[in-house]
């Protein structure tokens, strides 16, 4: 499973970390976080593009490729405090999703089995299901829970007479037993999908959906601290799904299927970075950005900086930080 590089886009690495190899067990145990390119959009249901994604993500900053990010709060810095590299992207050939979500669950085991945590960059929301299927063949099936950030609960069955799809992966993750219903925490629903007979199964499921109405009444906060106390109740290790979404299209334009009424981007920044730094996370994919619905880079912009919030909550909790400093920025720490 050699390093593919890019399969759209120039051959450039997360920000300038350095490179890795699939096959390099050795470099693969030396590394905290291995970024993973999926460049797959043949899951989607209405506008397509996210294929771009990876290649947006990984380069879209007005500051310098150096493989450095030091987070002005945290005082960690992303891409050193942890030891981040890139593997390019998994080979993923437009039409055959099948073969395509196979290669990248290969890819995310080998990185998972090695000890470090994939951070998966798509592509449409159906590569769910093989990034968090390559983690639980490590950790366990049904070990891991699932924090999922989306306007949409992705809990179809079949949709275009297809069992895959961005609106399919969570339920085929829970009828395979990679992941536990009653240990699936979604963050953001709204709108109007999907329908009561879908709701009906999720409910079965025992799955803990936390709408935007209920976060606007009782706060992200509050919801957040309920949700991490389900995902760690006979669990070893969390999963973090964000589909860039959850966010209201103001936030991020640049996406499949925008549904007004969502988090802003400093909501779902701050909570991605507490994810990170208090719960034992295990694998984290960011999806749905959509180059060519973007507007100015806004949700690229966005994208990448749930990507390095992330690392900098991993960056704090290894290094044993475990609230927000508050205070001047000059004052010392």
């Amino acid at each position: 499973m050699t390093r593919y590089g890019p399969q759209f886009g120039p051959d450039v690495t997360f920000l300038g970390v350095e490179r890795v190899d699939l096959d390099d067990d050795e470099a693969l145990a030396a590394a905290d976080v291995v970024v993973v390119g999926a460049p797959f959009d043949g899951g989607t249901s209405h506008r397509p593009g996210t294929r771009f994604g990876p290649m947006a993500i990984r380069q879209t900053d007005y500051l310098p490729h150096d493989g450095s990010r030091p987070h002005l709060a945290l005082r960690v810095d992303a891409l050193r405090d942890v030891v981040v590299v890139d593997a390019g992207d998994v080979e993923m050939p437009p039409g055959e999703i099948e073969r395509s979500l196979g290669a990248l669950e290969e890819a995310v085991h080998a990185v998972a089995r090695a000890g470090a945590i994939p951070l998966v960059l798509g592509g449409d929301h159906s590569i769910a299901l093989p990034d968090a299927t390559g983690v639980a063949r490590h950790h366990g099936f049904g070990r891991v829970s699932m924090i999922h950030f989306d306007a949409h609960a992705d809990t179809g069955d079949i949709e275009f007479g297809s069992l895959y799809g961005h609106g399919q992966p969570m339920r085929r993750l829970i009828e395979s037993g990679a992941l536990r219903g009653d240990r699936f925490l979604q963050m953001g629903l709204r709108g109007y999908w999907p329908g009561p007979e879908t709701l009906g199964w999720m409910a079965e499921q025992g799955m803990r959906s936390y709408e935007m109405t209920e976060i606007g009444k009782r706060g992200l906060e509050a919801c957040l601290d309920e949700a991490f106390e389900i995902a760690l109740d006979d669990c070893d290790a969390v999963f973090l799904s964000v589909d860039i979404d959850v966010c209201d299209p103001g936030h991020a334009p640049g996406t499949g299927t925008p549904e007004p009424g969502g988090l802003s981007s400093r909501q779902l920044l701050d909570a991605v970075r507490r994810i990170c730094r208090e719960l034992p996370v295990a694998g984290i994919d960011v999806v749905e950005v959509s180059p060519p619905y973007d507007h100015a880079e806004i949700t690229a912009f966005l994208a990448n900086r749930v990507c390095l919030e992330a690392l900098s909550g991993l960056a704090a909790r290894k290094h044993g930080i475990s609230h927000d400093p508050a205070g001047p920025l000059l004052e010392g720490r």
